[in-house]
Formats: structure tokens, C-alpha cells, sequence
């Protein structure tokens, strides 16, 4: 071979190998840009899920507080419908009680042989 063509063809190939390799770089640079899109991509959802999972967190402990409430107001009212039941049976003890009873019975008077009525008068001097 001629070493003149041989030094053409030499630079030819190197020319060859550069443009190579220059789109090798220029295709990792697409491929690190598309991964590095994807990865902020993630991270944002990642950041929303976190949201998420707080906002959720907080509804939970406003519900548990919700449900402990409504428990103290069933306790509370079992507690006053059995205070108005024990205070109903005492208002009708008591309206027993203040009732007016049956008028007593007297004795009848009785009248003795001499026309007297006896049993209605009380000798207090002895």
C-alpha cells in the first residue's frame, strides 16, 4: 500500500471512530436527560403521596376524636335517661304520699237507753 493513501485512510477511520463516538455521547446525554425527567417525575408523586399520607393522617385523628365524643354522648345520655326514670318514679312516691288519704272513718255515734247520744263527747275531768 502506498503510505500516503495509508495515512488518508488512517485519518478517514479516526474521522469514522470521533463521529462514533460522538453520537454514543450525544445518545447517553438523551438517555440521562429522559431518566433524570423520569426521576423528578417520581419524586413529585412521591412528594403528592406524602401529602396524602399526611392529610389522611390528621382526618384519622379528627375521626378518632369524633367517635371517643359521640361515645362520652352516649354514655351521658344513657346516664340522663336513667336519672329521668329514677326522678319519675320519686315524683310518683312522693304524689303517693301527699295524696289526700281516705277521710277516717268515724264511729257512729250511738244512743243509749235514756235517748243520749254517747261516743262523741271525751270526759276530761275525772
Amino acid at each position: 500500500m502506498i503510505p500516503g493513501a495509508q495515512g488518508a485512510g488512517s485519518a478517514a477511520w479516526g474521522q469514522l471512530q470521533t463521529q462514533q463516538a460522538q453520537r454514543n455521547a450525544e445518545q447517553a446525554e438523551q438517555r440521562a436527560r429522559a431518566l433524570q425527567s423520569q426521576a423528578r417525575s417520581a419524586q413529585q408523586d412521591a412528594d403528592r403521596a406524602q401529602e396524602n399520607a399526611r392529610q389522611l393522617q390528621t382526618s384519622s385523628v379528627q375521626a378518632r376524636g369524633d367517635a371517643d365524643s359521640a361515645r362520652r354522648n352516649v354514655s351521658s345520655l344513657e346516664s340522663l335517661g336513667q336519672v329521668n326514670n329514677q326522678l319519675g318514679d320519686l315524683r310518683k312516691h312522693i304524689s303517693e304520699v301527699l295524696a289526700p288519704s281516705e277521710p277516717a272513718v268515724v264511729a257512729p255515734a250511738y244512743t243509749n237507753a235514756e235517748g243520749q247520744t254517747t261516743g262523741t263527747l271525751i270526759n276530761t275531768v275525772a
